[in-house]
């Protein structure tokens, strides 16, 4: 069932892009202080939100299939992205940070940031039309996807790092994930510690 509507994005700012291309730095320390759900709502609307009547997105995708899933986990538990309502549903209920640390290489930087954003993969959508090629596809969507989470978190003044370094089969049984989803990126944001 999904939660509340998120904030509406803001479509405007006033932190030029150069700005944040300039600034963004992988970073790997975080402030234990909470994102707040307004940031969140932007977060996810930059990276996968839609932008048009049309139902194209930020990020692009080939052939528009829009092949990412995209979740996120706090202490609160595992959301996930329901992009044409601008919405979070809940998937599991507690703080799974440290188990998803666990399978991704004892990378500190999962417990030490308040939010990690999961992109997982349909790539059947993608693979249909495009055969073995749509994974390569697939792989640059993400890379899109995750380039725009991590503008938009330092024009919020946040940061975050990518982090591909994962077991995608335990940390899909952890976090209870779709069989036909599979994970293909992390990016924690906090404030930079």
């Amino acid at each position: 069932m999904p939660s509340p509507l998120l904030p509406d994005p803001r479509t405007s700012g006033t932190h030029p892009l150069e700005d944040a291309i300039h600034a963004r730095r992988s970073v790997r320390e975080f402030q234990s202080e909470p994102v707040g759900e307004h940031d969140i709502s932007q977060l996810l609307w930059a990276a996968q939100g839609i932008t048009g009547d049309q139902g194209y997105r930020a990020a692009p995708s080939a052939g528009a299939f829009y092949p990412l899933e995209t979740y996120v986990i706090t202490e609160e538990g595992v959301r996930h992205y329901l992009v044409e309502a601008h919405a979070l549903e809940r998937v599991v209920e507690g703080d799974l940070r440290a188990a998803v640390r666990a399978v991704s290489f004892d990378q500190a930087c999962i417990t030490s940031a308040p939010v990690v954003f999961l992109f997982t993969a349909v790539y059947e959508r993608t693979c249909r039309e495009y055969g073995g090629r749509g994974r390569m596809y697939v792989h640059m969507d993400v890379g899109h996807a995750a380039q725009n989470l991590l503008l938009q978190a330092e024009a919020l003044g946040l940061a975050g790092v990518p982090v591909a370094a994962f077991d995608p089969a335990d940390l899909s049984r952890i976090l209870s994930l779709p069989e036909e989803e599979e994970p293909v990126y992390l990016v924690p944001i906090g404030k930079p510690a």
